[in-house]
């Protein structure tokens, strides 16, 4: 459970990409000689973050690796900042992150499953492990989740995070009122 005075204080919520956003698997090859990687990433999750963005809290993904589709999935789903780091350095990234928002690392959630993540875990009031995280990342964590990176996990924090804000309802209400009203999409 998350505390309510404590979910009403997140402005932003990050998340890893491979084993989070994903469950962890990368498919590489080529094609005409270039590169392609592809992931997979769940659509309820996708949905999640909708959620999140409809209730005003800003989203970030952070990756210790390069991938177009990152970046594609990003575009998609209207996330404020997406940042990729070969190396694997994310606290910096995030850091900077907090700088152009202006907000505190008091006042952000993190999901993680391994140890390119600790850094910030253990920086944000709310670091949240996938049900997959690495014994030592889930000792640092303060959320524990049922599912799995790539498998609804990220469904699963939005949710709880959302409805210990009160917000959940009003989220998903007017997400589906949207969709069923034609005069308001112009559809």
């Amino acid at each position: 459970m998350i505390d309510p005075a404590l979910a009403r204080s997140i402005a932003l919520v990050g998340f890893d990409v491979d084993g989070v956003l994903t469950d962890g698997g990368i498919y590489l090859g080529d094609v005409d000689r270039q590169r392609l990687e592809l992931k997979r990433y769940d659509i309820q999750d996708g949905l999640g973050i909708t959620m999140l963005r409809r209730a005003g809290i800003r989203v970030a993904i952070l990756t210790g690796r390069v991938s177009e589709s990152v970046r594609l999935r990003g575009l998609e789903l209207g996330v404020d900042d997406v940042a990729q780091d070969p190396d694997g350095y994310k606290l910096a990234a995030f850091m900077r992150m907090l700088d152009r928002h202006k907000l505190e690392p008091a006042q952000c959630a993190f999901v993680g499953d391994d140890f390119p993540d600790l850094a910030i875990l253990r920086v944000v009031a709310l670091p949240v492990a996938v049900a997959n995280a690495a014994p030592e990342i889930r000792r640092e964590c303060r959320v524990h989740l049922e599912r799995r990176g790539g498998h609804g996990a990220v469904r699963e924090l939005c949710e709880r995070l959302l409805k210990a804000r009160g917000a959940w309802d009003d989220a998903w209400h007017g997400y589906v009122a949207e969709r069923s009203n034609p005069s308001l999409t112009g559809r």
